[in-house]
């Protein structure tokens, strides 16, 4: 609940560089309103008025989709990535936003190679010349986190050095503590955002990033992959020299291979380039639906395909989990489209996602049906995937269902792993490989053993709980013999009226004081008292503040 959230105001103060950026950002961008309703506006007095390069007519003729990207943009590398998460969010953000989110792009410089080579030489204790062979100064790839460069172990490994930006980490927290901030001030004075859940939203964030700010935790995802493809030849995971390896540097093996779009410069029959599609369908499928452990981020420029035909995945900084549950829900939603099961349909949306609101069962009910008739008599495998997950997260969005962050990832995987398949093979359908997975779960989820452990698992469960139950009771009861419970009720919607009375309240008191003062010098003027030179200032600043507190109200337009 918003009430229980608190503010930190210190931090915008503490970082009122920053702070009068963001909401110069904002107003340059049409955001004003927005600025004015959560009270950023007042940080812009502090100097920062020369950030305002355009009048909100200016953007007028953009879309709101654009105006947030170019926010983003201007904000720098924290809020670009910010972007590119609420990009995998449809169940939150609406569609023109997400289709304008995509398209942001890190155009980050390099940083300098010296400060590159001492991160390395720090990291792991020794000159580069005792660590490599040969050192390429100048960085391969750049991103916000971090760049990569090129080397030589000393035995001859070619490997890949990648590097985390000096000050990334205290401008990361920096930039994160200001979102949480601003999250908190938009659900406490803007109501109708709710809806998007902007609180939830950062902190789902935060978890991502700092994820891939530690390098170390991606060289554990390399492992884990190779662990568990070691029998799968046609994925290939690029060795990693874990004892290279810190928060700061990660040093794996380097790969030569051929771009997903630069595919069409290799000479391949056309039986070729299907295997090649349909390896990676299958091999996805392994990971989210047999491992419950996928690549989040199968775009094609992380996508390498080696000379013997093997695929080679890159950058394993976003990776998404699945519990044995989800991916269960997920099997039963295909299998209630594909059986017309609109009561198997429903009980899983409503578990797989989250409501925040009051959910209408009977206009969920109808808008699943229409959502089925729409697919039900294709066979599965003629079902356009992407399409079919777009139209079922449409479907969550419009009842205020929200879906948990890592099925999100999933799917917006699955799409992007479907264009780069269609790039290899333009007659590709993901949805042909995906069948097979889905009807082989299906099969094994009544297997004899399956049942047995799902039973022993549940009934163990079972056991915990009314292991605990006398105990709850017994501490229940304690309590209360001790009155030491306590019912919280909790307001909704006064946020607005609470603050508007604090601030009537604070105006008539310092009023009052004002007016007193004013009375009080008059008095002791007009007297003629020796104290003169005391009363006759109390007198003009008390009419000053006075005029000041006049001023203010008329100001704010609420008069």
């Amino acid at each position: 609940m918003v009430d229980s959230l608190e503010t930190h105001p210190l931090r915008f103060l503490k970082n009122l560089r920053r702070t009068g950026e963001i909401a110069a950002v904002l107003i340059n961008h049409g955001f004003g309103d927005l600025v004015e309703r959560i009270g950023l506006r007042k940080y812009l007095n502090w100097g920062r008025r020369k950030l305002l390069k355009h009048s909100e007519a200016d953007t007028r003729s953009l879309t709101r989709g654009e105006r947030i990207r170019l926010s983003l943009e201007s904000l720098g590398p924290t809020f670009i990535k910010f972007g590119q998460v609420l990009s995998t969010r449809p169940d939150l953000i609406p569609a023109d936003i997400t289709e304008e989110l995509c398209k942001l792009q890190e155009a980050v410089p390099a940083f300098n190679s010296e400060e590159a080579i001492s991160t390395v030489e720090k990291a792991l204790g020794a000159s580069i010349e005792e660590l490599f062979s040969d050192f390429e100064r100048s960085a391969l790839a750049s991103g916000s986190l971090g760049q990569v460069h090129r080397a030589v172990l000393l035995d001859g490994q070619p490997v890949v050095v990648k590097i985390r930006r000096p000050r990334v980490v205290q401008d990361v927290e920096r930039d994160l503590a200001l979102m949480t901030e601003l999250a908190i001030l938009i659900q406490r004075h803007i109501p109708e955002s709710a809806i998007f859940d902007p609180l939830g939203l950062v902190r789902n964030f935060e978890r991502t990033i700092h994820r891939e700010l530690n390098f170390q935790r991606e060289a554990r995802s390399l492992q884990e992959f190779a662990r568990l493809f070691s029998r799968d030849a046609s994925l290939y995971v690029p060795v990693v020299y874990e004892e290279m390896c810190t928060q700061d540097i990660l040093v794996m093996e380097y790969i030569s291979g051929y771009r997903i779009d630069e595919i069409s410069q290799v000479e391949l029959l056309d039986n070729q380039r299907r295997q090649i599609a349909i390896n990676g369908a299958r091999l996805f499928m392994k990971q989210a639906f047999e491992f419950g452990v996928f690549h989040g981020d199968p775009h094609p420029g992380n996508i390498r395909i080696l000379n013997d035909g093997s695929i080679c995945l890159l950058d394993y900084g976003m990776v998404g989990t699945l519990d044995e549950a989800t991916r269960n829900r997920l099997v039963d939603l295909f299998v209630s489209i594909a059986t017309k099961d609109e009561r198997r349909g429903l009980r899983t949306i409503l578990l797989l996602g989250q409501p925040f609101r009051e959910v209408d069962e009977r206009l969920l009910r109808s808008d699943y049906r229409d959502f089925i008739e729409t697919y039900y008599g294709y066979s599965l495998e003629k079902v356009d995937v992407g399409k079919l997950l777009s139209d079922f997260i449409s479907i969550l969005s419009n009842h205020g269902i929200r879906c948990p962050a890592d099925l999100m990832l999933l799917i917006r995987a699955i799409v992007n792993l479907e264009g780069s398949a269609r790039k290899i093979d333009p007659k590709f359908n993901f949805a042909e490989q995906m069948v097979p997975y889905v009807k082989r779960l299906l099969h094994e989820r009544y297997k004899p053993g399956y049942l047995w452990e799902r039973f022993r698992n549940e009934a163990e469960e079972f056991g915990r709980i009314a292991h605990d139950v006398p105990y709850e009771i017994t501490t229940l009861l304690k309590k209360l013999n001790r009155d030491e419970t306590s019912i919280k009720l909790k307001h909704t919607g006064l946020d607005h009226l609470i603050t508007e009375v604090d601030r009537s309240s604070n105006r008539i008191v310092i009023g009052m004081v004002i007016s007193a003062s004013i009375v009080a010098s008059s008095l002791l003027v007009k007297s003629g008292a020796a104290n003169s030179w005391f009363s006759i200032p109390i007198y003009v600043i008390s009419s000053f503040l006075g005029i000041w507190l006049i001023y203010g109200i008329f100001r704010s337009g609420r008069l």
